[in-house]
């Protein structure tokens, strides 16, 4: 695995009032051109016309960056397709488009950003804001009463740098309220520079969560439009271990041992067999933690060393779940595996270590059907992992 890594997240509220949002963001991976693009965009008004406006432009953003087109004329293309509202002379629609290519070993990493009427991307060298130039064309729409312009810019990011995109509900956040010219750009980004002065690694996850949480508090918790945003990060990964199953010969269980205490990062053991193995391996004392529990999975257990020990399928299976329907963690019972996907979500690299051995608990007919078999779920956790959250992923079997 690569010793750089692009860690892309975004954060999100919705109109207040609203079930629906009218910003959508995509995010996609083609591994085979070694390019991430990344398309937020901002419809007309709010709920479900915004939606399916934002919607209809960010999936044609998308398809046209991952195409041969050069993604200045895809942007051209989008906006000879977008409607102009008839009442008010403006586009149905906005958007901002970072198509980002890297080699192999994750060096020599480009961006190429495309701006339309959102509010100008910030970029930031650990927690000094940084100054790009844009190329800017002016469009010449006869319905439109304004003039437009498509901003585009071409910049490598090295590590420690980031990249922040976000609508116009961030920038005018507070205005009537709190502030009475609203949050805008240069609020924003002293903001983002004092949260990244006080955590110098903090996640994308985390800095994209706080920008819209403290937008939504100048709108006194009371958003008065959608509030999105998205980070692009380049660091070192953040590694974790998922250790399931007992290996398939007693006599393994020692190299079992050897991997784990030589991995660099946070680890899980997934089992309770796998970890009685571990807890004999290392000769430490495994205790049930009775304060982390739910109706739908087992408590885990705490051993020194450890990040999180749980029970097996049950939990492995509730994991893919909610990795699968992308469930906002914030809904979720405080249980084994809302801790699993938090380990998850802060990772970027996960390497699995399973064990072949059949256990016969699960031969049982009662268990139900959906939990399959190990390697089964360990595949859908993947296949999550890499699909939807962009995360690279690993499987060793013992």
């Amino acid at each position: 695995m690569n010793n750089i890594f692009i860690d892309v997240d975004y954060a999100q509220i919705y109109k207040h009032g609203q079930k629906i949002g009218g910003d959508v963001f995509l995010l996609s991976r083609n591994p085979d051109n070694n390019q991430i693009v990344t398309t937020l965009s901002d419809g007309l008004g709010s709920g479900v016309k915004a939606n399916v406006l934002a919607s209809l432009t960010a999936h044609m953003a998308h398809k046209l960056s991952f195409s041969p087109i050069d993604l200045q004329h895809s942007a051209k293309i989008i906006m000879d397709t977008l409607p102009v509202c008839k009442e008010r002379k403006i586009s149905y629609s906005t958007f901002t488009i970072a198509d980002i290519r890297y080699k192999e070993n994750m060096e020599n990493i480009l961006v190429n950003l495309v701006e339309y009427d959102n509010p100008q991307s910030l970029r930031f060298s650990g927690s000094e804001p940084v100054k790009w130039e844009r190329t800017k064309t002016v469009l010449n729409r006869a319905a439109a009463f304004k003039k437009e312009e498509i901003s585009y810019s071409s910049f490598p990011m090295e590590y420690g740098e980031r990249l922040v995109m976000f609508s116009d509900g961030v920038t005018q956040s507070g205005l009537g309220k709190s502030l009475p010219l609203g949050w805008r750009l240069e609020g924003v980004r002293k903001f983002i520079s004092e949260e990244i002065a006080k955590d110098n690694d903090i996640s994308s996850r985390e800095l994209s969560r706080a920008i819209v949480q403290k937008a939504n508090s100048l709108d006194g918790l009371a958003s008065k439009d959608d509030i999105t945003c998205v980070v692009v990060y380049i660091r070192r990964p953040r590694r974790t271990l998922i250790v399931t199953g007992p290996p398939f010969t007693k006599e393994a269980d020692a190299v079992l041992g050897e991997k784990i205490a030589a991995f660099n990062g946070r680890k899980i053991v997934s089992g309770g067999t796998t970890a009685q193995i571990v807890a004999r391996l290392f000769g430490k004392k495994l205790t049930v933690d009775l304060k982390c529990w739910s109706k739908d999975v087992p408590p885990s257990s705490k051993m020194e060393g450890i990040d999180l020990v749980t029970e097996g399928m049950l939990t492995l299976s509730k994991v893919a779940i909610i990795l699968e329907k992308k469930e906002n963690l914030q809904d979720l019972p405080d249980d084994p595996a809302k801790k699993f996907v938090e380990i998850l979500l802060d990772s970027d690299q996960v390497h699995f270590i399973v064990g072949t051995k059949i256990n016969e608990a699960h031969q049982d007919p009662n268990i139900p059907v959906e939990i399959g078999i190990r390697r089964t779920i360990i595949g859908r956790l993947c296949k999550a992992l890499e699909d939807i959250y962009l995360k690279e992923t690993s499987v060793e079997y013992l």
